[in-house]
């Protein structure tokens, strides 16, 4: 019972019963998942074996004798358990609806009943039976419920799950038995929400009423909502933030609160948070929590982190015997060569030989581009407002048109800022211009190009007005992603291209002209396009804004570019006038300009892998070599590396600073976070290897180009209203700076799989190497874990803060919590003596990094919750993901053969 088998045992369960739990939520809905497993008893068994079978354990090593930092974060997980338990059996959630002037008390549970009403010789008779269904499995139940002196039975006689798109119900068909008679009803309901009743009437006089459902609930006070306030982001309706105005009502007590996003309302042993609001903004939805559990669980929380932090500083923990092995063994390898790598040439297709039919188009782009340069720069500027209310320079939405239409920054020698410039006030010329790519054969055969084109033009597409490519983009758009080839893709993103060119021929993307508020409904501070403008606009502001924009437009195609600049510092002008609290300032403008025309983070990602490749090649060869790095070689690797990371750090500070929120709020900025925190790792804490600055260098790459993918949107957004929390900010930036040193791990795994092929008995010095690499691993993965603890329990702490509940089962957290457990196993798998070896810990560590890649990717994008990005059918697995897994497998397959080496720490 106390052996370390049993440990893995237990831990592999948890892990996998929990996994195995979120695909059964996002195919079957939640209650099948709590019924099989989070509230099955067999999954709390294993719960309480593993928290026994650890007690055990540290008694048998009498860790109770001292103090320190490993004993406290070990005991601090029975306690968490404990306040689990009273969370499980003690607490429970409810929703409670209150309209604008109504003082509330009931509330609907969140757990689902049968709920039973029975009317006999002028009495009532309630009862409820808790009873969540699954939509595989046995549900079959006997519920007795007794009235006076009499019973009625209720059993299931049959059931049936419906799943339509997010919306899951329940259809139970019931016999419900008093006496010798039996009658069948049909109940459906589901989780969180009230259910129709049905009633029946028997023979010998009772009259039932039954629902299935949440049932009514009540809390010992009343709440009165004042008011409820929703705030949206400028000319958009995203809401910002909403809040509801409350007086607490409870005997002599009439207090005030203010309830919105990240800020609970506590009264009684009872949490408020906002959940949810009307559709006419006249009413709130809060949800209620009562859980006794909370301090037992914060205590658990505050014992875990003391006691990693302890472990971390102390001097004989494995952690600080591991850094003195590294410190003592750790050589740098080197070669006496450096090689030459020039930077790849990208051909395009001539464009301008096709594109200048006549003279006056050739003097037209000839002249544009020479004069054009100081103009278009005004033009990028101007400040724009995006359709989810974010205000911004143009040319941040100059770069993303060319870049969506063009797969560049810049184009034909035009800058972003040029193109849609000439875009805009010359479409007859730009509509002719071959810049939207284009990649299947199939579809240029289809549109009568040559099939090595790279490139189509906007008005090549249309035959007299007609679009040749409307019934193919209407079918492509018919099919599921999962059925898409390569063709329909292409044809719908030509088809966005197209939409997006339309967009800025007519100038409808360009939301430059604030309204005056003053006597208008424009309450929201929205901005108009021109075209908008001019016929919207009223008064002054609209002769103003015609005048503006014709002006503007017209001393363009005229080539009059002194008076342009004239046009475009009244456009300005104009902006900081009417522009109110949405208008930006000219730094901020600056400063998102600056860090448009660095590109910083592409940039890097091609010097990120070019660096990783190069000092792999370095490694391996000296492995073989045997030879010496020199320190002027190893200085200038770490200078250069260090320069990296410096402008790595300044491009996310620089976004930081122009967002107004830390840059971890979406896929594209968390992944380039944990390249960051890889690269923070390997120049802070593994620097004496020139494998670990190799792995370190080649994820940190890996995870950028990742970042850059063409499904990954790198735009800069604003924040919804539950992400503006400083929990948050601290949870998401630990919990993903942990991924930087897991991914470290797997790859020096994956290096040391590779080594293991290499071994050679005229190479002994190939297994000093995998001693060395295998402990350095073992460090990243001690601090990587020690971090994705903490981060994921700080996630608690926001969760509890924000709405109420520190766990929820959300498929991102349980597979928070799978991670950590696999990880919990691989560090443990050396007290199994015939897995304690390098190659054993070498698979496991490489392997291990599958869970932290489903918790990021798969839940985003596969799984549905609330950190979930899914909707509707999942996006298909790209085919370089399934090459990459049978890679690993195979090079495991082949390391194996030679994989006999006894751990030598």
């Amino acid at each position: 019972m106390f052996s370390y088998i049993t440990t893995i045992t237990l831990l592999s369960l948890l892990a996998i019963g929990a996994g195995v739990a979120t695909i059964l939520e996002n195919d079957f809905g939640t209650s099948t998942a709590r019924v099989l497993v989070y509230s099955h008893w067999w999954y709390e068994v294993v719960l309480t074996l593993t928290s026994i079978n650890l007690i055990g354990i540290m008694i048998s090593r009498k860790m109770y004798k001292k103090f320190n930092g490993r004993t406290l974060f070990h005991f601090s997980f029975v306690v968490m358990l404990l306040g689990a338990t009273m969370t499980r059996y003690m607490g429970y959630e409810g929703i409670m609806h209150i309209r604008e002037g109504k003082t509330q008390s009931d509330m609907v549970s969140l757990e689902p009943y049968i709920i039973a009403t029975i009317e006999k010789d002028d009495k009532t008779y309630k009862a409820t039976f808790q009873k969540e269904f699954s939509a595989i499995g046995d549900n079959s139940f006997v519920w007795t419920m007794g009235y006076g002196d009499k019973s009625m039975t209720i059993s299931m006689s049959d059931y049936k799950f419906v799943k339509d798109g997010q919306s899951q119900t329940n259809i139970v068909g019931m016999d419900i038995t008093i006496g010798d008679e039996t009658k069948n009803i049909t109940l459906s309901g589901t989780r969180g929400a009230t259910g129709e009743k049905q009633k029946l009437e028997f023979s010998s006089g009772e009259k039932v009423a039954l629902s299935y459902g949440s049932k009514m609930m009540s809390v010992p006070f009343a709440i009165r909502l004042n008011e409820f306030a929703l705030d949206r982001y400028p000319g958009s309706d995203a809401p910002s933030s909403y809040a509801s105005e409350v007086t607490v009502l409870d005997k002599d007590i009439k207090k005030n609160y203010r309830i919105y996003m990240n800020s609970t309302l506590k009264h009684g042993g009872y949490q408020f948070f906002q959940s949810s609001y009307d559709q006419d903004e006249q009413g709130t939805v809060l949800s209620v929590n009562n859980d006794p559990g909370t301090t037992p669980t914060y205590i658990g929380y505050f014992l875990l982190t003391l006691g990693l932090l302890m472990n971390l500083f102390d001097s004989k923990s494995r952690f600080s015997r591991l850094s003195r092995y590294i410190k003592q063994s750790v050589g740098l390898f080197a070669i006496a060569m450096m090689a030459l790598v020039s930077q790849p040439s990208y051909a395009q297709d001539n464009q301008t030989d096709e594109n200048r039919t006549d003279e006056n188009r050739t003097e037209y782009f000839k002249t544009f581009k020479q004069n054009s340069t100081e103009v278009s720069k005004m033009f990028g500027q101007l400040v724009v407002q995006s359709s989810m209310g974010r205000m911004k320079p143009l040319d941040t939405l100059n770069q993303e048109i060319v870049q969506k239409l063009t797969r560049k920054s810049s184009f034909m020698g035009f800058s972003a800022d040029q193109i849609v410039l000439g875009m805009l006030t010359r479409p007859e010329m730009w509509g002719d211009v071959k810049m939207i790519t284009i990649k299947t054969p199939k579809l240029k055969k289809f549109l009568g190009i040559d099939e090595s084109r790279k490139y189509i033009a906007f008005n090549e597409v249309f035959i007299d007005g007609e679009y040749k490519l409307a019934q193919q983009s209407k079918k492509a758009n018919a099919l599921s992603p999962n059925h898409r080839g390569t063709y329909e893709k292409d044809i719908l993103k030509i088809d966005e291209k197209l939409s997006i060119a339309f967009q800025v021929f007519q100038g409808n993307l360009f939301r430059i002209y604030p309204q005056d508020t003053n006597g208008s409904n424009n309450t929201n501070n929205k901005w108009s396009n021109p075209i908008d403008a001019i016929q919207n606009f009223t008064g002054q502001n609209q002769e103003v804004v015609e005048q503006m924009t014709r002006g503007f437009v017209g001393s363009v195609v005229d080539n009059n570019w002194e008076k342009a600049k004239q046009y475009l510092g009244f456009i300005s002008m104009y902006q900081h006038k009417l522009g109110g609290d949405a208008m930006i300032s000219y730094k901020l403008v600056r400063a998102e300009i600056f860090f448009n025309k660095l590109g910083i983070f592409p940039n890097l990602t091609l010097l990120y892998i070019f660096s990783g490749l190069i000092l792999f090649g370095i490694a391996f060869v000296g492995v073989f070599r045997q030879k010496n790095l020199s320190n002027k070689i190893f200085a200038t690797i770490l200078v250069v590396l260090g320069l990296l990371f410096v402008a790595h750090t300044f491009g996310l500070g620089l976004r930081w600073f122009i967002s107004g929120h830390a840059p971890w709020s979406d896929t594209y900025e968390s992944l380039v976070y944990i390249a960051w925190s890889a690269m923070f790792a390997g120049l802070f804490f593994f620097r004496r290897s020139i494998f670990a600055l190799s792995a370190t260098v080649t994820m940190a790459g890996i995870f950028m180009f990742t970042a850059h993918l063409s499904g990954i949107d790198p735009q800069i957004t604003n924040l919804v209203p539950v992400l503006k929390s400083y929990w948050l900010t601290i949870h998401v930036s630990v919990i993903t700076g942990s991924y930087g040193f897991l991914a470290i791990g797997a790859m020096l795994g994956f290096v040391v799989m590779v080594l293991f092929i290499a071994r050679d008995d005229k190479r002994p010095h190939i297994d000093k190497t995998i001693y060395q690499l295998s402990a350095i691993n073992e460090v990243a993965l001690i601090v990587g874990l020690s971090m994705l603890v903490v981060g994921n329990f700080i996630g608690g702490v926001w969760a509890n803060e924000s709405w109420g509940r520190y766990w929820g089962w959300d498929p991102k957290e349980t597979w928070a919590y799978v991670s950590i457990v696999v990880y919990i196993i691989v560090l443990h798998l050396r007290f199994i003596k015939p897995l304690n070896n390098p190659f054993v810990f070498a698979v496991a560590s490489t392997l291990a990094f599958g869970a932290i890649l489903m918790t990021y990717f798969g839940v985003n994008f596969y799984l549905s919750g609330m950190h979930s990005y899914a909707t509707g059918d999942p996006v298909p697995v790209p085919t370089w993901v399934y090459v990459l897994c049978g890679l690993v497998f195979v090079v495991i397959a082949i390391s194996s053969r030679k994989r006999e080496l006894k751990a030598d720490f």
